[in-house]
Order: structure tokens, then sequence, then C-alpha cells
């Protein structure tokens, strides 16, 4: 410990309350990545503070916001919801992550039950998964026919148009990782406790079905990446900084100011 040599700033933080809780969480001390950890613990504040005068804006100018979050089974999309949620209004948000359609829902249109979630003003809603289910788990699963997947990619750009053009923001983020760091993720999940309800019997399929989910990808991106409602690609095989990218993203992608 003696080697490790620290500026007056790194005292400073691992001295506040964020760098003491970071210093206790293990057993045994490690300073530098208690230093890591309070530094993200620092920044991660400091957005969710900007991220209620994010609320407070929507709050008072009645706007109408929608964040999508996707990617592939374990890649944080949950994680990152929870700190961007953590510190806001609960009474002005919601966090829609919808079951499998019933029968009803199955006979209507498809963007039908997503409308009925939609923010009314004064509002944000954050989509833990979204309509693009059916641009990439669907049809990797066999959950739809070829021809309903098609009838989808011919119809969601022009939907998310209609959106925009009644005065919804809308920001699509796609969580990316690998295919060894999702394996890692899988793993952590089935030995613990308080996790393993999270893995599903899609998720047990993920890693085998790793290219089929490539290529769906990738088409959604071509065909879906639209100047109306682009995709922001978050490379997430970090948590930490990938939840603060998000935050960063929403705010750039909002003229809150």
């Amino acid at each position: 410990m003696s080697d490790i040599k620290l500026t007056d700033q790194d005292i400073e933080l691992l001295n506040s309350k964020e760098g003491l809780l970071a210093l206790l969480r293990n057993k045994k001390t490690n300073v530098p990545k208690a230093l890591e950890v309070a530094t993200y613990l620092h920044e991660l504040k400091i957005k969710q503070e900007e991220l209620i005068k994010f609320q407070n804006w929507i709050i008072k100018k009645d706007k109408k916001v929608v964040i999508l979050f996707e990617g592939r089974d374990a890649a944080g999309k949950g994680g990152a919801i929870r700190r961007i949620t953590q510190c806001i209004n609960p009474r002005h948000f919601r966090i829609v992550a919808l079951n499998k359609p019933s029968k009803d829902e199955e006979k209507q249109w498809f963007f039908q039950r997503y409308i009925k979630q939609l923010p009314k003003p004064g509002e944000l809603v954050l989509f833990d998964r979204s309509w693009y289910n059916r641009a990439v788990v669907e049809p990797v699963n066999g959950f739809c026919t070829d021809k309903e997947y098609k009838r989808f990619m011919n119809h969601v750009n022009e939907f998310e148009k209609m959106l925009v053009e009644s005065d919804v923001h809308l920001v699509k983020l796609y969580f990316s990782i690998t295919k060894e760091e999702q394996a890692k993720r899988f793993k952590d999940i089935k030995n613990s406790p308080l996790k393993r309800w999270k893995m599903s019997p899609v998720d047990e399929k993920a890693q085998e079905l790793w290219d089929d989910y490539t290529k769906y990808k990738k088409a959604m991106f071509e065909q879906t990446n639209t100047e109306t409602a682009p995709w922001i690609i978050i490379d997430a095989n970090v948590k930490p900084i990938a939840r603060l990218k998000a935050i960063d993203h929403i705010f750039d992608s909002i003229p809150y100011k």
C-alpha cells in the first residue's frame, strides 16, 4: 500500500461517503479498486442530480419522453434503469416490462399494447425491452412467424415517426456485450441465490443462439436506425461505464436545457 501514490483529490474522494463505502465493501482493503468504485459513485451522484433537473423539465413543460432499453440477455439493461430512476420522483415515471401477449393481445395490432403504455404529458416511460422484441428475440426463438416479422420491420419506422411527430421524445439505447461477457454474467446469475430468478428458458438458449441473435440484430440496425429515431449503441461490457454513458446519451438526445 505504501507504493500507491495518491493525489490530494484521490484522498479527498476516498474520505467522502462514497469512498468510505468503497473501502469497506470488501474484507481486504484494495485502494485502487476502492478509488475506481468511489469515482464511479461520485460521477453517478452528479448525473443523478442532473436527472432530477431533467425530470423537473419534463414535468414543468408537459413533455412526453420514451426511452427504450434493448440488448442481449444479461446486457445490464435493468441495472441501468435502476440507477436512472433511483433518485427521481416515482409519481412521474414508469418502468414498462411487458410479459408475453395475452390471447386477446395476439389478435390485436402488434403496436396496440405498447401504445397503451406511452407517457402522458409530464411523464417519463422507460421500456425494459420494447416492441423491438419482434425484431430479434421473437424470430430467433420462433415466437413469431416470418410474415409477422416482416410486417413489423415494414411498419416500425413509420410507427416511430408518428410518435416523434406527436411530440414524443424517443431515445433508443442498445447495450452491447461480448459472448464471453454474457457467459460470465450468466454464471454469476446462476451462482447467486438472489439473482437466479432472472434466468429464463430464453436466457438458457442465448449462448447457443448467439449467431442467430447477431444476424437479426444487424438487420434491425440496418433497417431501423433512422434520422428520426436513431439507435445509440453502448459498449456494456463494463457495467458502471455503460450506466454513465447511458445517462449522458439521454441528456445529449433531449434538449432539456
